[in-house]
């Protein structure tokens, strides 16, 4: 018996040592990819479209290209990408696949596409495609394919973000359904935003004239403020704004002013940083009423003046046709600006354009001639 166990011990040792050696031995495969040639995005049977509003789900259009080869068996990634012109200043991803070449975007698709690339509502535009092929999830190696371009004309794409104060420094206080006043964006920067006015201290402790931003009335997310925690929140005039969920899941802090007073608020969310600067508001003019009038609407339209900031006008809803505006103040003087939506209006400043019909909230600022018009069904 002796001997046997012996050997049933030496036979496992002699196993259990090549097992050990095979383990050990390097099998490692290398994965070896080159980049790929440029693919060829096919010409388009069609050269112009026109996008109807009425059946949005509809197939629009359908873009094919040649297979990527880099070199393995892999799952290619492909962005279709678009722009308003041939050198892609601006580009926008219509959309991406994975393993295959092809892609239909439907009527709504193709019409939220180019109105981000820039292209103007109810005209036809020249708008340029490409494809481009990638790897991974990294998107390693990417490479674009030809461009191909087609005309279309999208019907209405608004494709604006707004915000609106809350907090015990407005005039909303802390509630997020308030007539709470919209920030007053930049004509030029979809990312830039500005709003001059009146702001309380309130009380004057460490919790008072306090404020942050909304996306949405009524709905507390996403909600804009301070990079810093609530409680760590000190009031500065500069620093850098985070966002639930823009950023992060918890709430943000709170922006806030010293004293009452009047102040520029400006937030950039390209760079995520913001300023406040106080405004001297002396020597401003008292307007007694503010009337919206022209070709847009069927009958002039009397402002309602803030209680809480007299250089502050609104009307909460009017229904506008394609046309131009001016505000007329009781003076007699005309304010007016060359941008539909948002824009600066100056005296005799010319019309404000109109391009697509809709019940209207519009707001005017008379300090500093900033308006912004925000559709309510769009």
């Amino acid at each position: 018996m002796k001997k046997i166990l012996k050997f049933k011990v030496l036979l496992l040792t002699i196993l259990s040592l090549g097992f050990f050696m095979n383990s050990c031995e390097d099998d490692t495969s290398v994965f070896t990819v080159s980049e790929t040639q440029p693919i060829t995005l096919s010409e388009l049977p069609i050269s112009m479209i026109e996008l109807d509003a009425t059946n949005p789900g509809n197939p629009a259009i359908t873009f094919n290209w040649s297979e990527a080869d880099y070199g393995q068996q892999a799952s290619e990634n492909y962005a279709l990408i678009f722009a308003s012109d041939d050198a892609f200043t601006n580009p926008i991803t219509a959309t991406t696949v994975v393993g295959t070449t092809s892609a239909t975007l439907s009527v709504n698709e193709l019409n939220s596409a180019a109105g981000l690339a820039g292209l103007p509502p109810f005209s036809f535009s020249t708008i340029y495609a490409k494809v481009e092929s990638s790897l991974g999830t990294q998107n390693g190696l990417p490479v674009s394919s030809n461009t191909v371009s087609f005309e279309v004309q999208p019907y209405f794409n608004y494709v604006f973000d707004d915000y609106y104060l809350v907090g015990n420094g407005t005039s909303a206080d802390w509630n997020n359904n308030n007539n709470n006043s919209p920030l007053f964006r930049d004509a030029e920067n979809n990312n830039l935003y500005t709003y001059t006015g009146f702001f309380t201290k309130g009380g004057g402790g460490f919790d008072d004239g306090r404020f942050k931003l909304l996306e949405l009335r009524g709905q507390w997310q996403p909600q804009w403020g301070v990079a810093a925690a609530e409680g760590s929140d000190n009031i500065e005039t500069s620093g850098d704004i985070a966002g639930n969920p823009g950023t992060q899941d918890s709430d943000p802090g709170r922006f806030g002013v010293a004293s009452d007073g009047y102040y520029t608020f400006t937030i950039n969310f390209s760079s995520n940083t913001y300023t406040m600067n106080p405004f001297d508001d002396a020597g401003a003019t008292s307007y007694s009423s503010m009337t919206l009038q022209g070709s847009a609407l069927g009958a002039d339209a009397n402002f309602t003046q803030s209680v809480f900031d007299t250089h502050l006008w609104y009307i909460n809803s009017i229904n506008l046709q394609p046309g131009d505006l001016q505000i007329l103040t009781n003076t007699s003087t005309t304010f007016a600006g060359a941008t539909s939506f948002s824009g600066v209006a100056t005296e005799s400043g010319g019309n404000i354009p109109v391009v697509v019909q809709d019940d209207y909230e519009v707001w005017f600022n008379d300090l500093t001639g900033d308006y912004i018009m925000i559709p309510l069904n769009l």
